[in-house]
């Protein structure tokens, strides 16, 4: 493959290796690959329905292009340092596969344009496979649901017991979260499936390209209408590491709280052991190591938003070397991300809910105290009264190790008179949880509700 600088016309000396090493990105920008080549057949196309070039030169060029990829997707394709880019390195191989009549692909074109169509061919191209798995774990959570809409269990505010809810309800709360993943991935697509092809270094060209044959060409919805943001533009970049960021805090802490449901402190669910490790010295141990690791690969997915951040902050228009930091961390979050999702999946769907521990759990605090508050409100007290009182129950039994449940109607009838047999019923928690279908609530019929509005959304 020939390694002299397609650029070097006005160079009189020769970087050193090192150096060379240093400004290259054919190490990572060769994942593009695929697309380089997708964008070099639309151009080359569009050279050829406008005549730019003559016919003959643009079928050698495609018949070219279409060997370079049967080359590449059977890995018999070797990049050089010396190239640089995955781009240059494509225009070497095609021009020892066909001649110098390769070096008229680049007519109407600058790497400038050339790389950022790649770039977005590529998120273009991993949004849906991203959008499909958040989609599976979405199914998933309904169908774990839909098994659970009666499982009692500690709802928690300050890691404090506060209510009981459905374990049911719990999972539709991230089946809520993942959702609104989906809706930004898919918003995100609308910035990525915008051309920048033609766009040339920044000011566009003189010759007499087509940029809407190169759009339709390459599934684009969309194309730049101004040369200077075409090829400057990393927003949609941004904006999918930022997505990808909130996506895996949702991981992170649907993972947090099953490392802390797995404990013997809690014991409210296990998982499978497909999902967990040993320990090299302590024989007991089942640590929910996939729980942890995707926990922890969120703090990398946030750093590759920031970096790319930090990176775009001072940039003066139109293209710098520094664009060239805009793909690893987004090759790298991809990456990540996509395993991420699928090991997370298999770890929940295996999730088993230990659901006589979380419904003793609840039972054994005073998690139903805001029912009574609730029941002395209805009997005519007013609610910030009723809350003082129950309050002051809930020292009382914690001083004498007595739940609500078990104060005696005389006790009760001590607070109250209005207050009868029908409190006991109230302070149940399975009754606590059933009577809450306010729009959104924990009760059955609210969360079978969330289930059944899901699955339409899913289908």
């Amino acid at each position: 493959m020939s390694t002299k600088k397609l650029w070097g016309g006005r160079f009189q000396a020769q970087a050193e290796a090192w150096v060379d090493e240093f400004g290259a990105s054919i190490s990572f920008d060769q994942l593009m690959a695929d697309e380089d080549i997708e964008g070099s057949l639309a151009h080359v196309k569009m050279l050829k329905k406008t005549g730019i070039l003559p016919v003959e030169d643009c079928d050698k060029i495609i018949a070219g292009l279409e060997n370079v990829r049967q080359e590449l997707h059977d890995g018999k394709l070797n990049f050089t340092v010396e190239n640089e880019d995955i781009h240059m390195n494509i225009e070497s191989i095609l021009t020892d596969e066909i001649g110098p009549v390769a070096g008229k692909l680049h007519t109407g074109r600058s790497r400038n344009d050339q790389v950022a169509t790649d770039f977005h061919l590529y998120v273009k191209n991993r949004l849906p496979k991203i959008i499909e798995e958040i989609k599976t774990i979405q199914q998933t959570l309904v169908s774990l649901a839909e098994e659970n809409v009666e499982t009692i269990m500690p709802g928690y505010t300050h890691l404090q017991h506060a209510q009981p809810i459905s374990y049911g309800h719990y999972l539709m709360a991230y089946y809520s979260m993942f959702k609104r993943d989906v809706e930004r991935f898919e918003f995100n697509n609308k910035h990525a499936d915008i051309s920048p092809l033609g766009a040339a270094a920044l000011a566009g060209t003189t010759f007499p390209i087509d940029r809407e044959f190169t759009a339709k060409e390459l599934g684009f919805s969309d194309i730049y209408s101004n040369s200077l943001d075409a090829v400057s533009d990393r927003d949609f970049a941004l904006e999918f590491l930022s997505n990808a960021s909130i996506l895996m805090m949702h991981l992170s802490r649907f993972c947090e709280e099953i490392s802390m449901w797995v404990s013997y402190e809690f014991q409210y669910v296990e998982l499978s052991d497909k999902y967990t490790t040993g320990s090299s010295i302590m024989p007991q141990k089942k640590n929910p190591d996939m729980a942890e690791l995707i926990r922890g690969k969120s703090g990398r997915v946030y750093g590759h938003l920031i970096g790319l951040l930090s990176t775009m902050k001072s940039l003066p228009l139109a293209y710098n070397k520094d664009l060239q930091e805009d793909k690893e961390g987004t090759f790298d979050t991809v990456k990540t991300l996509l395993p991420a999702l699928k090991v997370f999946n298999g770890m929940i769907s295996t999730l088993k809910p230990k659901k006589e521990n979380m419904r003793h759990a609840t039972e054994n605090d005073f998690s139903n105290a805001t029912e009574l508050a609730d029941y002395l409100a209805t009997k005519g007290i007013p609610f910030r009264e009723a809350h003082g009182i129950v309050g002051q129950l809930v020292l009382q039994g914690l001083q004498t190790h007595k739940n609500l449940q078990d104060i005696t109607m005389d006790e009760f009838k001590e607070i109250s008179p209005k207050i009868d047999e029908d409190v006991y019923e109230v302070l149940k928690s399975e009754v606590a949880v059933e009577r809450r279908n306010s729009l959104g609530g924990t009760g059955f019929a609210s969360v079978r509700k969330q289930i059944a509005d899901a699955k339409k959304e899913l289908h």
